[in-house]
């Protein structure tokens, strides 16, 4: 029996442990280029710090985030097939920015307020890099 007091503190700290390590990954964006043809692109992969967006900007060659043409939520920590609805139609071969957005700044909670430009519900920026990736409808 005092085995098992030995070790349930041991184990209960491994798994805060793992579970803290879990909890601060870098945030991130995976996703690949893919078909849009049934008005969703997907993230396989979204890391968040906190509550926030997955944001789908049209972009082009110039990698620079344009308007919103989707968006989807997110919840802190790891998100996997994150699906977001296509509010306007994008063609095959066009580009899409999918970026992690903040639930800050805004005045309702659970509410997407942002516009392109401004701070309500906006990009998050660790070192100041937009967490991002691009991909290509097909």
């Amino acid at each position: 029996m005092n085995k098992f007091l030995i070790l349930a503190p041991a184990a209960m700290l491994a798994a805060s442990t793992a579970f803290a390590a879990s909890h601060s990954m870098a945030p991130m964006v995976e996703a690949s280029d893919q078909s849009v043809a049934n008005g969703i692109v997907s993230a396989d992969m979204v890391q968040a710090a906190e509550n926030g967006w997955l944001v789908v900007h049209r972009t082009d060659a110039d990698m620079k985030p344009g308007p919103v043409v989707g968006h989807a939520p997110l919840r802190g920590g790891e998100n996997v097939d994150v699906a977001a609805i296509l509010t306007e139609d994008v063609k095959s071969g066009e580009m899409l920015m999918l970026m992690v957005h903040s639930e800050a700044g805004g005045m309702s909670t659970g509410v997407f307020e942002y516009t392109l430009g401004a701070t309500e519900d906006g990009p998050i920026k660790p070192d100041g890099n937009l967490v991002m990736t691009v991909v290509t409808a097909e």
